[in-house]
């Protein structure tokens, strides 16, 4: 069974973490003790991730295994994507829903064999996972406190991965594609995918054995100017990158208190997931009369306008206040006096020298290119920057799936 904890429990690789925290700063991600950032701000770390590499424990993320005959015939109803097409060794990325359209949560689906699949998720799901498998051929198993999970993100992580797992031919690992190798004599499945939006990996392997897997890629990092990242710089770069965040960027459906509140893929742009060809899945017919009518919103991203935005704080006489952390406090955005939606996650990037966010706006307005405006609070005043409606993602160096 899924475990919920009230108070959060170091992950496998705390006993290297711990001491690296120099910021003693720490976030209840899951259940679980995270480094929100290991030194007292976050740049160091933020451009670990984007010029040279970064390790990000992501050992917290919910890990279930579907295995048996009918393995494929579950996920193939849970998930809106044709998971028939999913080839041994691919990973898939979907959201799911319940019955009537709406998304539970998203992650990643990864094919170990034929009949047997790792889900990544962000919340605890093993309940509706056996709902959905009940009279099934099929062995559902939370396997979170049996892996540790490492990310290696930045353009120099194949570099040093080459040198840790010599044994696994990383120029031929293609995006989101596994491979399985050894450190040591210790297995570990190696998948291209990231949370970063930049080249990167992400290293599974037993708990007892994360000590040796942290020592060596700092070892052999140490070159490359690997450093550890903790959520903080991390929640910069998935910004950057477009990505979307439960809770933040759309509220799951089983924790939304009004209807309102829920999302269909449509709305925050995972519609390409949905694939009415491949029969029957759950949501199924909720979502085609959705299609057919058309998402009452759209995600999309907003780039500010930094001459408006400045000014905003020149008429106090102040610098601009805006570099820093990601906010995940949701401003409203308008058009012509109008609120048509909201900027669910924004930051300064520092690699794009420009204030961005991700928001959610009314289909009508959400036209590439239309001018808006989003509200920021300055000395205690509301007022309102311009802004202009991009695709997203913001950043997406050709290295990510080179």
């Amino acid at each position: 069974m899924s475990i919920i904890r009230s108070m959060p429990i170091p992950t496998p690789f705390y006993a290297r973490t711990s001491p690296l925290n120099k910021s003693h700063e720490w976030r209840n991600w899951s259940g679980y003790l995270a480094a929100g950032i290991y030194e007292p701000i976050h740049d160091r770390e933020y451009y670990a991730i984007r010029n040279s590499a970064a390790l990000i424990d992501v050992s917290p993320l919910f890990k279930y295994e579907i295995s048996g005959p009918d393995a494929e015939k579950l996920v193939n109803r849970i998930f809106p994507r044709d998971m028939t097409k999913c080839q041994l060794g691919q990973l898939l990325y979907s959201p799911w829903c319940d019955d009537d359209g709406y998304v539970i949560d998203d992650g990643t689906i990864a094919r170990l064999a034929s009949d047997r699949f790792r889900i990544t998720a962000a919340d605890p799901n093993l309940a509706w996972f056996q709902d959905c498998g009940y009279a099934m051929e099929v062995a559902i198993d939370d396997v979170t406190t049996s892996l540790a999970a490492l990310a290696v993100q930045g353009p120099n992580s194949r570099e040093i991965l080459r040198q840790v797992l010599s044994e696994i031919d990383l120029d031929a690992l293609r995006y989101y594609r596994l491979a399985r190798g050894k450190l040591g004599a210790h297995q570990l499945t190696v998948t291209r995918s990231g949370y970063t939006g930049d080249l990167g990996y992400e290293l599974w392997i037993e708990p007892e054995h994360a000590g040796l897997l942290w020592d060596r890629l700092m070892q052999t990092g140490a070159a490359y100017g690997i450093l550890p990242a903790g959520i903080i710089p991390l929640d910069i770069a998935r910004i950057e990158a477009g990505l979307l965040l439960i809770e933040v960027d759309y509220i799951s459906s089983r924790k939304a208190l009004t209807k309102d509140q829920k999302s269909n893929p449509y709305d925050i742009g995972l519609g390409w997931t949905v694939d009415f060809n491949k029969g029957s899945f759950i949501g199924r017919k909720a979502l085609f009369g959705i299609m057919q009518k058309g998402p009452q919103w759209q995600l999309v991203g907003l780039q500010l306008d930094w001459n408006s935005l400045e000014a905003l704080f020149t008429a106090e006489d102040l610098a601009p206040q805006v570099a820093g952390r990601a906010s995940r406090s949701a401003l409203p955005v308008y058009k012509n006096g109008r609120q048509i939606g909201q900027a669910t996650s924004h930051t300064f990037s520092p690699v794009l020298k420009n204030y961005i966010a991700i928001a959610t706006i009314e289909t009508p307005y959400a036209r590439k290119g239309s001018a808006v405006q989003i509200e920021f609070t300055v000395e205690y005043v509301r007022r309102k920057a311009a802004a202009t409606i991009v695709k997203l993602p913001f950043f997406d160096p050709p290295r990510k799936r080179a």
